[in-house]
């Protein structure tokens, strides 16, 4: 099998990417800013994590003044699953990448990076996985820079309004696969009622924002595990 090598090829195919998350990030700039966030600090929380869920689940425990434990807790949650794409990524790392190569790949291996990259037949070299990375970094770095500081130059009405578009990206992202899923939509049900017996339980409502993200998705997670869990289909292997 080849192995895709060309850094030039890596940027075009993160181009894209980039472009999605630049308008991601600067919704997260905006809902940075209306937390009390600096711009530095803003653009520092996705310089290091590159993560959307993650750092929409961080600023409130960061603000709140929550435990270092709280939001590492709750960001191993909520980004396991890039352990098990990282794993499966590396089966189709070429020999040009290196043991330092992978965790530097590691950490910018999104679901998008991980999509594109492993949608390339044969195998990937390091020259092109540095061209893929790179682009997407800069868009949601940048994003977030440029969303965070239309926080400090628009009206509030409209910083405001700016502020619930990541929530709403995340809506249109659940929706069409609960949509079409039934466990899912179930999932994401028990996951609200949770959510709402935390809010408005007079003990409970104490609780840290971020330990009630970490229950309401665990309890939920394996509820559905237990009463609907995910039939895996054998194939027979086919002669060639």
């Amino acid at each position: 099998m080849t192995e895709q090598t060309s850094f030039i090829k890596g940027i075009k195919d993160g181009l894209p990417i980039c472009f999605g998350y630049l308008s991601v990030a600067f919704a997260f700039g905006i809902f940075s800013y209306e937390s009390s966030l600096s711009i530095l600090q803003a653009v520092l929380i996705s310089m290091t994590n590159v993560t959307s869920a993650g750092q929409l689940a961080a600023v409130p425990i960061i603000t709140s003044g929550g435990s270092l434990f709280e939001l590492a807790i709750a960001q191993f949650v909520i980004n396991l699953r890039y352990a098990l794409m990282s794993v499966s990524l590396s089966q189709k790392l070429g020999k040009t990448v290196s043991m330092a190569d992978r965790f530097i790949i590691s950490f910018m291996n999104t679901d998008e990076v991980f999509a594109v990259s492993s949608s390339n037949r044969g195998y990937v070299g390091r020259k092109y996985m540095y061209g893929l990375i790179l682009t997407p970094f800069l868009g949601w770095s940048v994003g977030t820079f440029l969303g965070a500081g239309a926080g400090n130059i628009l009206p509030a009405i409209i910083t405001s309004a700016l502020g619930i578009a990541i929530y709403a990206m995340f809506v249109a992202i659940v929706v069409p696969v609960a949509s079409e899923n039934k466990p899912t939509f179930y999932c994401v049900i028990i996951a609200v009622i949770l959510s709402c017996i935390f809010k408005f339980t007079p003990v409970l409502n104490k609780l840290q924002g971020g330990f009630v993200i970490i229950i309401c998705a665990v309890v939920a997670s394996v509820i559905m595990a237990i009463v609907s869990p995910i039939e895996i289909k054998e194939e027979g292997v086919k002669d060639e």
